[in-house]
């Protein structure tokens, strides 16, 4: 597969593009890559779409070494995607710590942005005893704690290729730098994303799974997300985890389309 780059004060941003009709651009959460999204992208350009897969800064085929890997700085790389792709406007799909960072790129240039959706949001800081802060900070200086804690993602069903893709994306995290940028996507900043979703005019859809193990009521925080904007709806993918474009594909492809004929997408 082609992969294109766009470039960045710091650095460059990969993608690659698949299909032709309206543009729809995805994002991946933290330490993953743009391979997370490999069994929805098919169904989406089968459903007439352009998808575009984007390596956040710092991951996957992107650079490493950004001085800054807050949300409103990969909001801005969205946003150049969307503009080395003809200026869309997009339907912009982050997931996890990418949910965050499509309320900044619609807020700020609403005439790129038609719609976005938010997969698996963080609605709030997790709220950490002592000992699972000091096991996230280990997570999050290991490849190979990480490739573990990723597993733990998946309580249901995984997709048949999820070792093969989770030894790659252990490899990658190898490298120089990449470890650091997971640090940094997890990282606190101010403002958070909810300060800026009344600002998002766009319609919202905010997807989470019945069974994520990073939410104690998944279907909760998936309503505290939809009640922080002013046109939002909340979806909940059954059997599904922190990832339901990954275990649930199907599903989550079905919500989509739906989802991306309001847009106009």
């Amino acid at each position: 597969m082609n992969v294109s780059y766009v470039a960045r004060d710091g650095g460059r941003i990969a993608y690659d593009v698949r299909g032709q009709g309206p543009l729809v651009v995805l994002s991946h959460g933290m330490g993953e890559n743009r391979g997370s999204f490999r069994h929805l992208v098919p169904l989406l350009v089968a459903a007439g779409h352009r998808v575009a897969s984007v390596d956040v800064r710092g991951h996957g085929d992107s650079s490493a070494g950004w001085p800054s890997y807050a949300p409103a700085e990969v909001a801005a790389d969205l946003l150049a995607v969307v503009r080395d792709l003809d200026g869309g406007p997009a339907t912009l799909v982050g997931s996890s710590s990418s949910a965050a960072a499509v309320v900044f790129a619609a807020a700020d240039a609403p005439e790129l942005v038609n719609g976005i959706v938010q997969v698996s949001p963080f609605v709030e800081q997790p709220k950490l005893n002592p000992f699972l802060r000091v096991a996230l900070a280990a997570v999050l200086r290991s490849p190979r704690l990480f490739g573990l804690f990723h597993r733990t993602l998946f309580p249901c069903d995984r997709p048949a290729d999820d070792a093969a893709y989770r030894r790659a994306m252990v490899a990658k995290l190898r490298e120089p730098g990449r470890m650091a940028a997971t640090r940094g996507v997890a990282a606190p900043v101010e403002p958070h994303w909810t300060a800026r979703a009344r600002e998002v005019r766009q319609p919202v859809l905010v997807l989470m799974g019945t069974k994520d193990p990073d939410f104690p009521d998944p279907g909760a925080a998936a309503r505290a997300a939809r009640r922080l904007f002013a046109t939002a709806e909340a979806r909940m993918i059954d059997d599904s985890g922190h990832y339901p474009h990954a275990d649930q594909p199907a599903r989550t492809a079905a919500q989509l389309t739906e989802f991306l004929a309001v847009t106009g997408a």
